[in-house]
Parts: structure tokens; C-alpha cells; sequence
């Protein structure tokens, strides 16, 4: 494992955290999951965008310049085919529920050897559950943000496991699909591609937006709808994406099997090779 923590490359037992930290004690950090090839760090700028975005709604320290120098310091040092880098960003230790000046903030970058899905793993697609408990924003006058305090999907994770299943999805009140325990859902209908729309809810995630831009950018019929259980039972193919598993084809929801489909190999195909063209 690589640590680096405000700029500094520590060993797991040099690296501490206060006992009375906001994050350790009320979760409240800032973080951001991303996905590296080799060296290359893939949509960084999108990560960054949407952590800094994040902070500054929440009147959380960051110096963005400062990480970009560390995340790449950090990606020369990767040995592995496949990474999982994980940034967090916490305020420092409280004292009661008063937040702590500025410079008591820190940041923490951490990378951890990854697999990669095999071709196999796409094509026999993932089981999900339906999550038994709701999606949470304890901040839900503003948008869905990756938050420390993280137990809702957790939780859920844990409930897909102990069912056998791949992943929890989230419903709400309603009975609206809103996203799983760590994924974004896609659904095709005919040539269709349907998404949840983002709200205080739905997560805005990095690859939700990749798989967007790319069906915009070549045309392809994409929209943000309403989605229900039955929506993805009776739709042509069902797909999750996050920045780690990129996109996933699912196979069954509970005990009903989905049809299967191959437009998300053609997204998927797309955005491989965006990534070997553009700075990500």
C-alpha cells in the first residue's frame, strides 16, 4: 500500500489519525474513489472536480493544486497493472460539534493493488438484491455527495453479500430506483439508454457521466427518467458503472432473471479508447 498523507509518504504505521477527528468521530469527510491503469490515473480531473465542488459546499479546506501535485507524485510510484486510489479529506479534530480552523485540515491519498473484470466476468453479468433500507443524505437540501458518513450503503453492501448478490439497489418512498450501494443504474428500452435523474439522492458519478457524454457525443439515445423495479425487469439490458468496475451488465434482480444485451460493450468500447486519447 502507498500512503501519503498533506504531501508526505508514510508507512501504515506512521500514518495516525486524532481520536477526536470529525471524521473518525461524525464521518465527516470528503472522498473520492479512482481507478488506475499503470501509471495513468483515469478521469482524475473529473474526480477532482466533483470532490473540490463538494468542499467548497460545505465550506471544507482543500487545496486542489496541492493534491493534484501529491495524486501525481503518488501514480509515478504505482507498480501494479490495475490501482484503487482512494481520497479523503477531513476538517481535523473537533472540539464538541465546533469545527476546527482551517488549518487543521488534511487530505490522504492511499493506493491498493486492484483486479480487473475479465471479458468473462462482463459477459455472465452480477445478481442484485433490492436494498432493504433507504438511501440517505443527512445533507439533503443539497446534492448527494461521496461523504464520509456512508453506513446507508454500507449497510446495503452487506445485505447483497449475505444474499449471494453482487450489489444492493436503492429504492425510495416511491418505489423509484435510485442507484446502488456503490453504483450508478443504466437501463436500454429499445435504443434507448434510461438513468435515474440526480437529485439529493443519486449520486453524480464519474463514470454515470462518461457513459452520458458518450452516448451524447456519438449520437446515441440517452436520457435521465424515472426508473422502476419493473422498468428493469422488462427492460432489453440493465448495466451498473462506478470508476472501479467501469460498466457491469446485470443478470437477475432477486429471483428474476433480465434479458441480456451488448450495448454496453459498445459504451464501454468508447470509453477505453477516450481514455487512451484524451488526458484523463
Amino acid at each position: 500500500m502507498l500512503i501519503n498523507k498533506n504531501g508526505h509518504f508514510l508507512s501504515a504505521e506512521q500514518c495516525s489519525v486524532e481520536i477526536n477527528d470529525g471524521g473518525f468521530l461524525y464521518g465527516d469527510t470528503l472522498f473520492e474513489t479512482l481507478k488506475a491503469r499503470g501509471q495513468n490515473v483515469l478521469f482524475t480531473k473529473a474526480h477532482l472536480d466533483r470532490i473540490e465542488s463538494s468542499a467548497h459546499l460545505l465550506n471544507f479546506p482543500i487545496s486542489r493544486n496541492t493534491i493534484e501535485t501529491e495524486l501525481k507524485a503518488l501514480s509515478q510510484r504505482l507498480s501494479s497493472p490495475v490501482s484503487r486510489i482512494r481520497l479523503t479529506l477531513s476538517r481535523g479534530p473537533c472540539d464538541g460539534f465546533a469545527l476546527p480552523a482551517a488549518n487543521r485540515s488534511w487530505f490522504l491519498l492511499t493506493a491498493t493493488e486492484a483486479t480487473e473484470l475479465s471479458a468473462d466476468d462482463r459477459v455472465r453479468g452480477v445478481p442484485c438484491v433490492i436494498a432493504p433500507n433507504r438511501r440517505s443524505n443527512p445533507l439533503d437540501h443539497l446534492p448527494q455527495m461521496k461523504r464520509g458518513n456512508h453506513a446507508d450503503c454500507l449497510y446495503a453492501a452487506d445485505f447483497a453479500r449475505r444474499k449471494g448478490a453482487h450489489e444492493a439497489l436503492f429504492c425510495d418512498n416511491d418505489g423509484l430506483i435510485l442507484e446502488g450501494s456503490c453504483s450508478n443504474i443504466f437501463a436500454r428500452r429499445q435504443n434507448r439508454l434510461i438513468t435515474p435523474p440526480l437529485g439529493n439522492r443519486v449520486l453524480a458519478g464519474v463514470m454515470r457521466q462518461a457513459v452520458l457524454s458518450v452516448c451524447y457525443r456519438y449520437g446515441l439515445d440517452a436520457i435521465e427518467e424515472n426508473l422502476t423495479l419493473k422498468d428493469l425487469l422488462d427492460a432489453d439490458e440493465v448495466f451498473l458503472c462506478n470508476s472501479m468496475v467501469d460498466l457491469l451488465p446485470v443478470s437477475a434482480i432477486g429471483d428474476r432473471s433480465l434479458k441480456r444485451g451488448e450495448f454496453w460493450r459498445e459504451i464501454l468500447t468508447r470509453i477505453d479508447a477516450m481514455n487512451e486519447t484524451q488526458p484523463c
